[in-house]
Formats: structure tokens, C-alpha cells, sequence
């Protein structure tokens, strides 16, 4: 047991190593804003969260001016008590995607600390399920690509033992997404797991007509098909679809997440630990829709999910998308498609800091307390 005595913060920008188009957007950065938090004993835990391409200067501003002088004196221990007093500390700009990416940098900074001073890694100290997790590739299925480079890719990461792709769709007619679906399917087999991913831009008649389309293929998912905020239409739609509704990437609060499974509004949970508000809320989500017969296949982080997906038993796969190469000095262990959980003590990220100072964004870098 130890006293928070100081929180570093930091923000990187991180341009991804491939274009990243979806039906909605194009990834042009990544946002990371950086917490470190050291106890009286001199531990320190570090945690992360990130944007895509906007938004990092209103989560730093929030960490800096609102929450982490809260956090100075605090005991590191109390994970659970901090994140509620965070949470209602900003009562009047919850529930958002600022406020749960600032909190998830926190919470997940007090994660890796506990972890640390107990000298296990999380998967085994956030629930221990099993020490190694399916992969499925994204890299490869981005919608701007041409259908020979979406077929070439799957072909190789099946190659390379990895379980499933997921395809982005969303082109202007129900026949381009088919035909792409159609080459891909072709060329891996039946065995290969498919998923989709329409990022939240449909309306609901024609998510209804494309899931007709996607069960010729055997879809794993139909993730993202409209707005996150629209459960109603998700009900309808997963009642009328025979591929499974995935939906939680674009979902901020424990409260969703419990509304759209109560309601059958998905039969697949992705939440993502940034979007959630760290760890603890994570594992809410988790162990929740486990009660409800759910699997949860988070989005994104994949060297963070790695280990919460082993932490739980009903994360059957992890979605492959390399985040922080630049600023680790090594990535996930892949043996034939599949990540093994960090052993090392922590969250099992092996940051980079010479990298990282380097590209901190110099005027949003603080350091509040001390020593």
C-alpha cells in the first residue's frame, strides 16, 4: 500500500503505418495521451488511451486542470474508489468520449501499478482465464483497398495461422460489397472466419438489407451497422438478422452496454478499454455479458486487450492492429496466429521512452507533484 506522490503526463501523435479508410472516416493519427503515476515506494504504473486524429488536447486539458490533482495523496490501491471519484468529478461532462479517455489513462496507469507492486502481469491479477488468445486481422481490410489486395491479404494471414479477417463495408451499393465479400470468401474457404464492419453507417432499412446479403457469406459479425445511439433500431435489426449485431466501440458507460444487452440488441459486446473508461469499467462489461451468454471481442488496443482478453473466458478472439510500434521496443508474441499473454509484470507493454519523450507534444506535458 502506497501514496500516489506524482502523475507525469504525456501525448504522442502516432501516424499509422497504413492508410485506415472506413465507410466514415480516414485515420490520419492517433492521439495518445500518456499517464505515469509513481507511489511513496518510487513504483511507477503507466497508462494509455488515444483519439483518432482529434480531441487529445481536450483530454490532456482535462487530465491536467480536473483530474489527476485529485489524484496526488490518494491510495494507488483503491482502483475502484478513485475511478467513481474521477467518474463523478466530472458528473457534468460523463458520460462522453472525452471524459472516459481521460479516465481510461488513469485507471489504467493505477492497473499496471498494482500489477507491478504485486510482480504479476494482468491477464492473471484481472481474472487469469487463459494465457493466449486467437488472432483475426483488420490491417488488411480497409474499404478503400481493391478486392485483389483483400483477398491477398486474408490469404496470407491464414497463412500465418490467424483465425478470421474482418472486411470493412459500406461502398454505395449492396453488389460492390458483395462481390468483395464473395472473392474473399472464395479464395479462404469455408473454415476461415469472416466478420464486417460498417462503422455506424447505415440507416436501418438498408442494415437490414445488407445483413440479408452478408448471411449468404457466413458472417462472424455484422459490427457497427448505425449509430451507436439508436438501440431501437439494433433491436429490430437483431431480430431480423441472421449474422450476429456486434456493436461497442462507439460506447462510453457500463449503463449502455447493460441496456443493449437486456434489450437483445447484440449478440456480440466489443468494448474497448479507452472508450469504457479503463480497466475496471472493462471488466464490468466483460463479466456482464458474460451473465447474458455474450462474447466480447474488444475493438482495437490489441497490446492492451491481449491480456484482458485472457483475463476473461468468454473473449474468444483479438482483433489484430498494430498501435505502438513506434513507441515500444516490442509487440505482441504471435505463435501460428495467436497472441500469448505479456508474462512480465504490468499491463506487459514494453514502452519505449527515449522514443516517447522524443515525440511528446511539448506544451501539453506536465508533471504534477512530486517525489
Amino acid at each position: 500500500m502506497a501514496l500516489i506522490k506524482q502523475v507525469e503526463l504525456l501525448m504522442v501523435d502516432l501516424a499509422p503505418k497504413v492508410r485506415r479508410t472506413d465507410a466514415i472516416q480516414t485515420f490520419i493519427s492517433q492521439e495518445t495521451p500518456i499517464v505515469r503515476i509513481t507511489d511513496a515506494d518510487g513504483q511507477v504504473g503507466t497508462g494509455y488511451s488515444y483519439t483518432i486524429g482529434t480531441g487529445g488536447p481536450a483530454i490532456m486539458s482535462l487530465l491536467h486542470e480536473t483530474l489527476v490533482p485529485r489524484l496526488i495523496g490518494r491510495e494507488a490501491e483503491e482502483i475502484g474508489g478513485i475511478w467513481h471519484d474521477m467518474l463523478h468529478s466530472t458528473h457534468a461532462t460523463a458520460v462522453g468520449a472525452i471524459t472516459s479517455l481521460a479516465l481510461a489513462a488513469i485507471d489504467t496507469a493505477l492497473w499496471d501499478l498494482r500489477c507491478r507492486r504485486a510482480g504479476q502481469p494482468l491477464w492473471r491479477m484481472a481474472g487469469g482465464a487463459k494465457d493466449r488468445v486467437p488472432l483475426y486481422t483488420t490491417e488488411g481490410g480497409w474499404l478503400h483497398l481493391p478486392t485483389d489486395a483483400l483477398v491477398r491479404d486474408a490469404l496470407e494471414m491464414k497463412a500465418r495461422g490467424f483465425g478470421g479477417a474482418k472486411i470493412k463495408i459500406g461502398k454505395p451499393t449492396v453488389a460492390e460489397d458483395r462481390s468483395r465479400l464473395q472473392a474473399v470468401r472464395d479464395a479462404v474457404g469455408d473454415t476461415f472466419h469472416l466478420m464486417v464492419d460498417a462503422n455506424q453507417s447505415f440507416s436501418l432499412s438498408e442494415a437490414i438489407r445488407r445483413a440479408d446479403m452478408l448471411a449468404q457469406f457466413n458472417i462472424g459479425w455484422f459490427e457497427e451497422p448505425m449509430v451507436a445511439d439508436n438501440i431501437g433500431a439494433h433491436i429490430t435489426l437483431s431480430q431480423h438478422s441472421a449474422v450476429p449485431v456486434a456493436v461497442g466501440e462507439s460506447m462510453y458507460s457500463i449503463s449502455q452496454f447493460k441496456d443493449y444487452l437486456q434489450m437483445g440488441a447484440c449478440s456480440i459486446v466489443q468494448v474497448d478499454v479507452a472508450r469504457i473508461g479503463g480497466i475496471t469499467p472493462w471488466l464490468k462489461v466483460a463479466h456482464m455479458a458474460e451473465a447474458f451468454g455474450v462474447s466480447v471481442c474488444p475493438h482495437f488496443l490489441m497490446e492492451l486487450h491481449v491480456s484482458l482478453t485472457c483475463a476473461v473466458p468468454n473473449a474468444p478472439m483479438l482483433e489484430y492492429i498494430p498501435q505502438l510500434d513506434d513507441i515500444t521496443t516490442a509487440g505482441l508474441t504471435i505463435v501460428d496466429g495467436t497472441a500469448l499473454a505479456p508474462e512480465d509484470p504490468g499491463l506487459g507493454i514494453a514502452w519505449n521512452w527515449d522514443a516517447i519523450n522524443a515525440r511528446a507534444v511539448a506544451k501539453l506535458s506536465a508533471t504534477i507533484g512530486g517525489v
